[in-house]
This record gives C-alpha cells, sequence and structure tokens, in this order.
C-alpha cells in the first residue's frame, strides 16, 4: 500500500524521488511542482468529458467511464513509472490527492514500485506556498538602477552558499525596459515568454521551502509587477519593510555593463520603446528610435535608464531612510558576504 506523506516530506525527497503529476496537461501547464513529471491520467478533453459526466449524471457513472478511458493506458502508464522510479521508488500526486494519484499509484504497485503519494495533492503545495510567502524571513534587499549588477552579485552570493531568492529568474524577465532581453551566451529560448502568475508563485514557494527562515535570504528589490508577474503580498510586504543595501554605479559603467552583457534585437526593443512611450516622453521616446535606428544602441540605453533612474529614487525615497545602506558596485559582493552567519 502506497505510502501517504505531506508536503515536506514529499519536497524534501524529491531530488532521490521522482514525483510524477498525474493531472492533464493543461492543469500542469497553468502551474505544477517545479521538477514534478507530467503524466496525465487523463488528458484535457477526457478530464473534461468525466467532469461533465459527474456533474449531470453522478459519481458512479463517471467513475466508470473513467475505467474505460484508462483501461487501453495501464500498460504505457506502468511501463513509464518503470522508467521514471529511481532505485525501485516514486511517488505520484493529482489536484486534491484524491482518486487519480490513488489508481496510478495502484498500478505502479502492481509492476513492484514503492510509491509515496502527496496528501492533499497539488492543491497541499499552493497551501504551503501562501504559508511559506507570509513566513517571517531575515531578509536583506539588494538595490540600485537599472545596470548595478544586482543580478549579477545575486548569483556571486549564492555560489558562495549564501540563501537567494531570485524573483526576475522565476518571473523569466529582468524588471524594466529590458526585462526580455537575452543575456548573451545564453539559449535563444530561455527568455520564451513568462509563466503563468500561478507557477510565478510556485516557483518563489519552491525555492522559500529550500530555504532556512533561521538564517538570512537575499532578494533583489523589484517593483510589485516583474513583467506581468504579481509578486504575492505577503512576500511583497516584507520586501518594502527588509533593510536595502543600495548598489551605486557610474552611468557609463552602467551603460557599458548593459550593452556588453546583453543582445538588443531592435523590433523587441522596439517595442519595449513603444510600451514606455508615455512614461518617457514624446522627444525622448523620438531620440531613443533615431538612436535604435542608427544602431547606438548605448544612447538608447542612457536615455531609458534616465527615465527608471528618476523611477527608482521616487521608489526609494519611499522607504524609510533608516533601512538603507549606500554602497559602491565594488564594495557590494564584500559586504553582502558578511551577512552570512
Amino acid at each position: 500500500m502506497a505510502n501517504r506523506l505531506d508536503i515536506r516530506a514529499i519536497l524534501a525527497q524529491q531530488n532521490d524521488i521522482p514525483l510524477i503529476d498525474v493531472r492533464s496537461e493543461g492543469e500542469y501547464a497553468q502551474g505544477h511542482i517545479p521538477g514534478a513529471i507530467s503524466l496525465p491520467l487523463f488528458n484535457n478533453a477526457e478530464r473534461a468529458e468525466i467532469g461533465t459526466l459527474y456533474k449531470q449524471k453522478g459519481q458512479q457513472p463517471a467513475i466508470l467511464r473513467g475505467l474505460g478511458i484508462v483501461g487501453p493506458k495501464m500498460q504505457a502508464l506502468a511501463e513509464a513509472g518503470l522508467a521514471h522510479a529511481r532505485n525501485g521508488r516514486i511517488a505520484v500526486h493529482c489536484w486534491r490527492g484524491g482518486m487519480r494519484s490513488a489508481a496510478v499509484a495502484w498500478l505502479f504497485e502492481q509492476v513492484g514500485l514503492q510509491v509515496d503519494t502527496l496528501i492533499g495533492g497539488y492543491k497541499a503545495f499552493r497551501r504551503h506556498c501562501y504559508a511559506l510567502f507570509a513566513t517571517p524571513w531575515k531578509m536583506t534587499v539588494i538595490g540600485g538602477k537599472t545596470g548595478t549588477r544586482k543580478t549579477e552579485l545575486l548569483h556571486r552570493a549564492a555560489e558562495r552558499g549564501l540563501q537567494v531568492v531570485d524573483l526576475e529568474n522565476y518571473a523569466n524577465h529582468r524588471g524594466s525596459v529590458f526585462g526580455y532581453m537575452l543575456p548573451k551566451n545564453q539559449p535563444t529560448d530561455a527568455r520564451d515568454g513568462q509563466p503563468t502568475q500561478e507557477h510565478f508563485e510556485n516557483l518563489l514557494g519552491y525555492a522559500l521551502a529550500h530555504c532556512d527562515p533561521n538564517k538570512p535570504i537575499l532578494v533583489e528589490d523589484e517593483s510589485r509587477l516583474i513583467g506581468r508577474m504579481h509578486i504575492p503580498d505577503a512576500f511583497w510586504t516584507q520586501m518594502r519593510a527588509a533593510p536595502v543595501l543600495v548598489i551605486e554605479a557610474p552611468l557609463e559603467e552602467r551603460v557599458k555593463y548593459l550593452t556588453q552583457s546583453y543582445d538588443f534585437p531592435k523590433d523587441r526593443l522596439r517595442q519595449s520603446l513603444d510600451a514606455i512611450r508615455r512614461r518617457l516622453g514624446d522627444e525622448r521616446y523620438r531620440r531613443a528610435l533615431v538612436a535604435l535606428d542608427e544602431g547606438r544602441v548605448d544612447e538608447v540605453c542612457r536615455i531609458t535608464l534616465d527615465y527608471y533612474d528618476r523611477a527608482y529614487s521616487f521608489g526609494l525615497s519611499k522607504r524609510d531612510p533608516a533601512t538603507l545602506q549606500i554602497i559602491q558596485s565594488d564594495q557590494a559582493l564584500e559586504t553582502v558576504l558578511k551577512l552570512s552567519p
């Protein structure tokens, strides 16, 4: 009989025991536990058919129809389970930890696998995420104007063993007009749109689930929105109250960093400029387009940075001055490493 484990236990063992998500492909695409493998018991159309039958005729006809659909799939499902299992073990979940996961767990057991199921299913993971957003964190926010290498600093801090929550990575967006620009030497599909809001929350929750609340965490200063992604309110409130290390760097150093670090496809950058045209103002917008047409990306950066610098300074002015510590870019890593216990 399958072992029933709570979400903490499932996440703790995920590196060793593959986790199978048996919900439909549509449910999985909307949001899933990071690292979970999609193996639908019912596809989108089949799930819709069974749901409609349940509402119109009741549970028994829906179950019988489900059995009719699953029957021809049983061998393929069992073979997939054997292929994904590690050392004869596998874990399974569905939406609420009900019939779908129980059925697949039973099938996997028949072919000799040791199976764990997630109590409460994916819904339990979502509840766990929201609890983590509200958990008190020993948070330090890394701030600074666009181009001060905040994300690079977070990566270097993570390499040194500090706990880092990389919101821009989860949102698949850099948080400015350069949000969709592609870092050089990165696969061309790496910026293939943003996730759903639900899955952005899943990625954040999953990261927090692997952090120790008794140790410091680092997070980059962000607006409430990162592209289309909305930072969960409980976590955002903590970000706004946390101490901020504000990195400063000269404008030309920031322009050089941006132009050397990112590819700027002309059509995509034009779309980004169009999106902030009203905030730039007509005069700066026209100058930016001329510079773009002439291939002077550095000048496009200067023009847009002027707007973003003003916006960031205004946002910073809304924080408690006692929470701000100004540091120069060449001192940033050394300062951050001192936060490590």
